[in-house]
């Protein structure tokens, strides 16, 4: 699978577990880092995405004499993962708890060749720094985008259709009809404009089409003409046309170095006056401060999405306070069925690795110093 060559003997003893473990010569040592479920580890034999559940592929891969080791503590020098991180040789982590491979810890990790995303988006991996340093770096593609895209859907009509205070409302044991309805909106006949129509853009703009709203879109591929008209959505090849256009602008484009901070207070304000955006792709791809001071002054009506710059997000992160919003964790990608497909996809990886066979092309993201094209 094009990896860095090991430098490390093929035998490692290891105290991790209630005695020592050895494993056999060949094997490898895998680090997984993922959220703890804690008292929720037992409710559903599905639920794979957990340190508890580990991918399901820990049986696997100990038979095959390979040493798995599972943590959620993933930052500053006396983590779990700092321990490994000099002789591991796979790792693999996931957007929902993200291990952040710096340049720092990639100079550490001496014997690591293949950096492993359980989900989609790399971008807590230093993915130049690996180039340089020949790892390979690839994620399941695909494997959660139809999550991600109901998840946007659903997000779009809380906004819109002033949900949430209504449901603290009944919690709270009030009746407030305007303080409601005041400002709920249906979603036919608005204008939508995803940035970035990549798989979950399309699978968006598809399920968005029943419900009559004008669809526009913006990337800097255009999407194929048949299902362009097929959709119904247009092309704008101007976003800052586009944004003042949009009643609801949904966030579907990559973090690269190009798209960090891409939505300040600047580009904020070429949209509309009481715009809702939802963002379920980065929280970096925003500025954080000018998102919350304009949910606070009212020019954006209403924000929503699950992630957060950095994850876990602090307690004082401006977001959690800010009015209007309808943020939570990030969870949309981690549904049960796309922890199924994503462990499988995982397992499929680490199975061509050990044969030393190549991924499907469409999940490497770093291979042979190269970075995939939505990263340039």
């Amino acid at each position: 699978a094009h990896v860095r060559g090991c430098r490390c003997s093929s035998l490692f003893l290891s105290s991790f577990f209630a005695g020592s473990v050895c494993f056999h010569s060949g094997g490898k040592k895998i680090v997984g880092v993922f959220y703890q479920a804690g008292e929720y580890a037992d409710k559903n034999p599905d639920f794979v995405g957990c340190v508890e559940g580990a991918l399901g592929i820990r049986d696997w891969l100990e038979s095959n004499g390979h040493h798995y080791i599972v943590t959620d503590d993933k930052e500053g020098l006396n983590s779990e993962l700092e321990k490994h991180i000099e002789d591991m040789h796979v790792l693999i982590t996931t957007p929902f708890h993200p291990a952040y491979v710096t340049a720092e810890r990639i100079k550490k990790a001496k014997n690591l060749e293949l950096v492993l995303t359980a989900g989609i988006g790399s971008d807590h991996i230093d993915l130049l720094a690996a180039a340089a340093a020949g790892l390979t770096v690839a994620e399941v593609t695909g494997s959660n985008t139809v999550s991600v895209a109901e998840d946007q859907l659903m997000r779009i009509l809380i906004l819109l259709r002033n949900f949430l205070p209504g449901y603290q409302q009944v919690v709270k044991g009030e009746w407030n009809v305007a303080g409601i309805a005041h400002r709920a909106y249906d979603l036919e006949g608005k204008t939508v404009g995803t940035v970035g129509a990549g798989r979950i853009g399309r699978l968006l703009l598809q399920r968005l089409k029943p419900f009559n709203c004008n669809m526009l879109y913006h990337d800097r591929i255009r999407i194929n003409p048949e299902l362009e008209k097929e959709i119904g959505a247009k092309f704008e090849e101007d976003l800052d046309v586009m944004l003042p256009k949009c009643d609801v602008i949904v966030i579907n484009t990559p973090l690269t170095e190009k798209t960090r901070g891409m939505f300040n207070k600047e580009k904020i304000a070429k949209m509309k006056k009481g715009v809702i955006i939802v963002n379920n792709a980065r929280g970096a791809i925003m500025d954080t401060q000018a998102v919350a001071d304009a949910c606070s002054n009212g020019y954006i009506a209403g924000y929503g999405g699950d992630v957060w710059f950095p994850q876990p997000a602090p307690k004082d992160h401006p977001w959690r306070y800010m009015p209007n919003h309808a943020m939570t964790p990030h969870t949309s990608g981690t549904t049960i069925d796309a922890q199924l497909r994503y462990a499988s996809g995982v397992k499929d990886m680490l199975d061509r690795y050990f044969k030393g066979e190549d991924f499907p092309v469409e999940n490497y993201i770093v291979k042979e110093g190269e970075l995939a094209s939505q990263y340039k």
